[in-house]
């Protein structure tokens, strides 16, 4: 009875965080200051944001760092938000589209897709340009009784979800069709990333105090997901989950108080990384590489936004600099870097 207890304030502190609820100071942002469009590598990609304040995912132009989408000439190059598209009306965004916590960037089959969730229940795999739906769903839409935060495209077709406040990930039958289809469930507590492996053919699933690689199969037709390996996190409240790349045996993994990478041939978290001094900070809800320039851009809350765990930026290391958008309540921001699912 005692560990039950604990484990409920457990999860109904985590929600609280998530919405909000619990007002831990946040983290300023060092590097607020865009610098000119002269001092960015040639070659630099554009950036995928998921924005909690316009409720949209944003890909804006990644050779400026002052994005003002009120002004023009525009820096968004394609936008993406459910509310009013008849083809995602049967997943209520009005009521599931809030929050919009993850956006990613895969290809299948020769197409590109942005894969996105929102804290109140949504989750979809969109095509880019046209928005046409491959896959979604509304994990109890309204509420945040799943919290999705990260999502996976897997070379079969299907797609993993996971679900912080839920304490779960769900691999869904996507392959079968565009709603409606069968998952399975593994428990995870604090689920917050997946990253699907396709050296190792595992998924790995980040929660609030492990790192889990599942094994995802099938049985009766049905998905299956069986766990494999997992391993603790050197700190609590794992929250990003990333591949390093052009380091196929590293993992980017953030906690609540630091950012690692996680090398997968040894079970190592390591430091080892240049800037790591500088990348590695408290609630870091967004890290990642481009493998062109050397540069990792990642998201820390700022104050003084409409919610504590919003940012208007979008730092950049090696070298410094930060990208800045107008009206923003940024989330997670990504290198637009179209990682086929195989």
């Amino acid at each position: 009875m005692r560990t039950v207890t604990v484990r409920t304030l457990r999860s109904a502190l985590l929600a609280a965080v998530t919405l909000g609820l619990v007002l831990t100071a946040p983290v300023p942002t060092s590097a607020s200051v865009p610098v000119p469009a002269s001092e960015i590598p040639a070659g630099t990609p554009d950036v995928l944001l998921a924005d909690q304040a316009s409720r949209r995912v944003l890909l804006l132009d990644g050779a400026r760092r002052d994005w003002d989408p009120a002004a023009g000439p525009s820096p968004v190059r394609w936008a993406f938000s459910p509310l009013g598209d008849p083809r995602y009306a049967d997943l209520d965004p009005e009521v599931s589209w809030v929050h919009p916590s993850e956006a990613k960037v895969r290809t299948f089959r020769g197409r590109t897709y942005v894969l996105t969730v929102a804290s109140y229940g949504f989750a979809a795999v969109v095509e880019h340009p046209s928005g046409r739906r491959y896959w979604g769903d509304a994990l109890s839409p309204g509420t945040i009784r799943h919290n999705p935060h990260s999502i996976e495209l897997l070379p079969d077709g299907n797609v993993a979800v996971a679900g912080s406040t839920g304490d779960v990930v769900r691999l869904y039958a996507a392959s079968r069709g565009r709603a409606g289809v069968p998952f399975a469930s593994y428990a995870l507590e604090d689920a917050h990333g997946l990253q699907w492996d396709g050296a190792r053919r595992v998924l790995w699933a980040l929660g609030g105090d492990r790192l889990v690689a599942l094994r995802a199969g099938r049985s009766a037709g049905l998905p299956t997901l069986t766990r494999v390996f997992e391993v603790p996190l050197p700190t609590p409240h794992g929250h990003d989950l990333g591949q390093v790349a052009g380091r196929p045996d590293r993992l980017w993994v953030s906690s609540g108080s630091a950012v690692y990478q996680y090398v997968k041939s040894t079970g190592a978290f390591v430091q080892d990384f240049p800037d790591a001094e500088r990348i590695s900070r408290a609630r870091v809800k967004a890290v990642g590489d481009d493998p062109a320039t050397g540069q990792v851009a990642s998201t820390v809350p700022e104050r003084g936004l409409g919610e504590t765990w919003w940012t208007r930026t979008v730092t950049v290391h090696r070298p410094a600099g930060a990208y800045r958008l107008a009206g923003g309540g940024i989330y997670k921001a990504r290198w637009w870097l179209p990682v086929p699912a195989v």
